[in-house]
């Protein structure tokens, strides 16, 4: 299909036909059994997928206007998604442009900062 021109999007939501919920499993399966090249997995789980959902003009991409939500992961580039299955990658998140996980730690939850009490 992706040689056609065909988009292809990468999701997961835990229904009953994709019982997993981590992003990253569903690109490493999508390189290994679809044979998709890394790049087109990150595509397919970002740019693609804002699209399918009719959410593109909103989010999928890193662009001025666009919501600021980003997850930093502890990766040399996109290429090594795949390989380190079970492990936390996630650094650092960013949700509507303030941190919210530092160092793998969470720092807000819910719009205050954790361990706050009021």
């Amino acid at each position: 299909m992706i040689e056609l021109g065909v988009p292809v999007a990468l999701a997961t939501d835990f229904n009953p036909n994709c019982p997993v919920e981590s992003v990253q499993a569903v690109m490493a399966l999508a390189c290994y059994c679809m044979r998709m090249t890394q790049a087109e997995a990150l595509a397919a789980a970002t740019l693609n997928a804002a699209h399918a959902i009719g959410l593109s003009d909103e989010v999928g991409s890193i662009e001025p206007g666009k919501k600021a939500d980003l997850a930093i992961l502890d990766v040399p580039g996109h290429e090594h998604l795949g390989y380190r299955l079970g492990s936390n990658l996630v650094r650092h998140v960013v949700k509507a442009g303030e941190l919210v996980v530092e160092d793998g730690k969470l720092v807000y939850k819910r719009g205050r900062r954790a361990g706050h009490r009021s």
